[in-house]
């Protein structure tokens, strides 16, 4: 399971460009490289909306599903489909690094990290909603599924396996994105049919239960609607 603070805390974070819009708007969008964005999530996960929470409308007491029946599958932490059922559109916002879905994300990659899961962190994963407008290749879910998310799969077993077996908790305690290195990527890049922000090498870092410090690589984050999602955890696969 993931460390949780009884009482949310605010956020922490150093950066000169956490308030910067796409370059189109007019800003800067790149810093100079030896000032990376370190975002600092503190902030008590439970203090923010649950990525498996029921909507308002589902908060009635429903019925307690039988043993029998497989449990659902965790909910993307943000929201993917219009009030018609239809995929939302790509926009050009840029992502923020102290976006409490990013620090809900980190907290489900540390908790299907710690429990050797991968299935916990697939709402941080980039969702094939948004793959299939993306990429400009035939069959683009088949490709999503049986490459990007079984080599993610690979990944958080690696990682497991890397903090050993005694570790019971994962907090984590900071992710670092090299600010100067985020790119819009313009449509015809990468294969892809819409343009997205991406940036490489980002640094996840975590504290076991032992007291330990650990730093995970987080090899590619992909906006989404001004939102970052993980497309490769270690590497290029």
């Amino acid at each position: 399971m993931v460390a949780r603070s009884p009482q949310p805390t605010p956020w922490i974070f150093a950066a000169l460009l956490l308030g910067c819009q796409h370059p189109r708007g007019g800003a800067s969008a790149v810093t100079s490289a030896s000032e990376p964005i370190v975002a600092v999530p503190v902030a008590s996960p439970a203090a923010l909306p649950s990525a498996r929470e029921a909507s308002p409308a589902e908060s009635a007491p429903a019925a307690v599903a039988s043993e029998s029946e497989p449990a659902a599958p965790p909910a993307p932490v943000d929201p993917l489909l219009g009030p018609d059922g239809k995929a939302l559109p790509q926009t050009e916002d840029r992502p923020r690094a102290d976006s409490a879905a990013l620090a809900q994300k980190l907290e489900l990659l540390a908790e299907a990290i710690v429990k050797d899961d991968p299935a916990i962190a697939l709402p941080a994963f980039f969702p094939v909603v948004a793959y299939e407008q993306v990429k400009d290749i035939a069959k683009p879910a088949r490709d999503w599924k049986l490459r990007l998310v079984a080599a993610f799969e690979r990944n958080i077993h690696e990682y497991h396996r890397a903090i050993g077996a005694n570790v019971q908790v994962l907090k984590v305690t900071g992710l670092e994105i090299p600010e100067a290195g985020v790119r819009w990527m313009k449509p015809g890049s990468e294969g892809n049919r819409v343009g997205y922000f991406r940036v490489l090498r980002s640094k996840l870092r975590l504290e076991t239960d032992q007291g330990k410090s650990l730093a995970f690589e987080i090899t590619s984050l992909i906006s989404w609607r001004g939102e970052w999602y993980i497309v490769h955890l270690k590497g290029f696969e």
